[in-house]
């Protein structure tokens, strides 16, 4: 009797247990269906567009203060937004032009060329740090190599602005992804404004786009979003190839991309990052000669010091050197490109960052002008800007802070 009821009690136990292990499983799939999984950002071939066949690029600025034009599709009705903004028609609007297009400024029309150089100013008080608006083309002077230069492209404050923000996503944030996520995205959906177009570009270990250019906040609380639900899946993190992609433009999931180097107008990027890449195809000699080549100012908010903040007791202490070295890089880019750098230390630091950002992005002046040199040895060339805030006829920036890029790497080739 003893051993049946150790047997039948054996058995019973067997059971529970075996109904414990189900329902385990049975929980796990419910809750993985709500709090997301571990994927990969890479959108089905063809389904996302950074300026692609699937989706809308920025169209050509003819004017700075003239709302974008979209073509009228051919055969299908065009569905309009009340409020007179981009059309909702599932046709493209009209890809950007190539600087080389002939295009419009402040009335005149000029011919851009392909080597146009471009120059985002943004203007500070030394003493009070307040930024100067409402200046004029007339108000700035170029130099390259102390010879002045003709400005034959002006955009001032008022222009729409062209914005990648450039997120990393790599499991390398995953302890605090929200809180570098979620203030990322309430600055660009409160950011936004007509006109102006915003994307949104996640990177691993390789870019993915989470929505085009768009200036719907709605869109781009969608893109936030999927990123929160979701987790990173991959460890690397190929900032280098991802700053190449958003610049330069290049095929990815079988969309061909426009590179925001080719976008005329008012551009930037809001890269938030660690800083550290992992095994991009480009180096960083290359990264930085493509960066400081594009014209377009990047906003680095570096991440790292809050990362080895929250992670120091499970790193070992030579880590400490590649955080430095990571933060190092992203001031580079930021300095070389005319942007600013920002060190984030503490969780709540963000949103008063994102704000200083705003304002300079807000404030900023974008200069072109087409250089007289006709050399083409791959030299570098040296690049000043005078201000005239007063209009005597004379620089003022011994009082003046001038953020700008202050050089570039000349083309090698035949002379022009």
């Amino acid at each position: 009797m003893t051993s049946l009821r150790r047997e039948i009690g054996a058995r019973f136990h067997k059971l529970r247990r075996s109904r414990e292990v189900l329902s385990r499983i049975l929980l796990l799939i419910v809750v993985s269906g709500f709090i997301g999984v571990n994927i990969p950002l890479h959108p089905p071939r063809g389904e996302a567009a950074f300026g692609g066949q699937a989706g809308r690029r920025p169209p050509r600025r003819e004017r700075p203060q003239t709302p974008p034009v979209e073509e009228k599709p051919s055969g299908k009705a065009e569905e309009q937004k009340s409020s007179g903004a981009t059309s909702k028609s599932e046709q493209e609007s009209k890809p950007p032009r190539p600087r080389e297009q002939e295009v419009r400024v402040e009335g005149e029309p000029i011919r851009l060329q392909a080597d146009l150089v471009t120059v985002p100013v943004v203007v500070f008080d030394k003493k009070t740090g307040r930024v100067y608006t409402g200046l004029k083309k007339q108000n700035f002077t170029v130099l390259e190599d102390g010879v002045k230069q003709e400005i034959v492209t002006f955009n001032g404050e008022e222009s729409p602005i062209t914005l990648v923000l450039l997120l990393e996503y790599s499991r390398q944030i995953e302890w605090f992804r929200e809180e570098v996520i979620n203030p990322a995205g309430l600055f660009v959906t409160r950011f936004v404004k007509p006109g102006d177009y915003i994307a949104i570009v996640a990177f691993d270990i390789r870019p993915a786009v989470l929505t085009d250019f768009t200036d719907s906040p709605a869109r781009l609380r969608e893109a936030i979003y999927l990123l929160i639900r979701n987790y990173p899946a991959f460890s690397e993190s190929n900032l280098f190839d991802a700053l190449s992609f958003v610049l330069r433009g290049g095929e990815l999931d079988g969309v061909e991309y426009t590179g925001l180097q080719q976008i005329e107008g008012r551009t930037a990027i809001l890269l938030v990052a660690i800083g550290i890449d992992t095994f991009s195809k480009i180096n960083y000699d290359e990264a930085r000669r493509i960066v400081e080549n594009a014209g377009v100012p990047i906003y680095a908010i570096g991440i790292g010091e809050l990362a080895y903040i929250l992670l120091e007791h499970r790193l070992p202490p030579e880590s400490r050197l590649t955080f430095l070295q990571a933060q190092n890089t992203l001031k580079t880019f930021a300095e070389v490109t005319g942007g600013r750098f920002y060190s984030v230390r503490f969780q709540g630091a963000l949103p008063s960052v994102l704000e200083s950002i705003s304002v300079m992005l807000r404030t900023q002046y974008t200069l072109g002008y087409t250089p007289t040199n006709p050399r083409r040895e791959g030299k570098r060339r040296r690049i000043q800007v005078l201000v005239d805030v007063d209009g005597d006829g004379k620089p003022d920036n011994d009082r003046l802070e001038v953020q700008h890029r202050r050089s570039y790497i000349e083309p090698k080739g035949e002379k022009k």
